[in-house]
């Protein structure tokens, strides 16, 4: 199979670092002074962003350029993906290692989820098409959706329609780690 292009990785690498943010490209244009079309254009390979404005995108994010690179994507369809496979996208103190995040058109999205103690999905709620679900392999875990807060500890789940906004936090004092899925993908 022939490898994907530059252009290819950086819009696939644009995508599944907007979308774990749970950002719309509208969103991640107000973040960041850089037009919403202009985002478009380069997760859909129609522009190559100049290392200017990509740095000013990722600062949105936020994230380095050497993050951002340092994660390959390499198309197939393997039906294996080892640990070191996992493709982080999350932040400071918050690991979200995406599971089969080189493989095209997935129906479904699963997180394996690290919170440190304090840290959350950041101070805006979550809301998007779908339906997802987890379960608490560890430590405490503030769940927010809607207007209801709930405490879940070890072997605790959780199950709603994404489009209900959504936030979730860390309320122990050791890591909590998470198991999630999502359908259909929204990174």
């Amino acid at each position: 199979m022939a490898q994907p292009s530059h252009d290819q990785m950086v819009a696939q690498r644009l995508r599944v670092v907007r979308q774990s943010r749970g950002l719309s490209q509208r969103e991640l244009a107000r973040r960041t002074g850089v037009g919403s079309g202009t985002i478009s254009q380069i997760e859909s390979m129609a522009t190559q962003p100049s290392v200017a404005v990509l740095k000013k995108i990722l600062d949105g994010v936020p994230m380095d350029l050497a993050t951002f690179f340092s994660f390959e994507l390499a198309l197939g369809d393997a039906p294996v993906f080892r640990k070191e496979e996992h493709v982080d996208i999350g932040a400071p103190g918050v690991a979200y290692r995406l599971v089969a995040a080189q493989r095209p058109n997935r129906a479904l999205q699963m997180l394996h989820e690290f919170y440190q103690p304090g840290r959350d999905s950041g101070r805006r709620p979550l809301s998007h098409e779908g339906e997802e679900c987890a379960i608490v392999v560890a430590g405490s875990l503030e769940v927010t959706v809607g207007d209801e807060v709930f405490v879940l500890n070890r072997g605790d789940a959780y199950y709603f329609a994404s489009s209900t906004p959504h936030r979730f936090r860390n309320v122990g004092d050791t890591v909590c780690e998470v198991v999630s899925a999502c359908t259909p993908p929204s990174f």
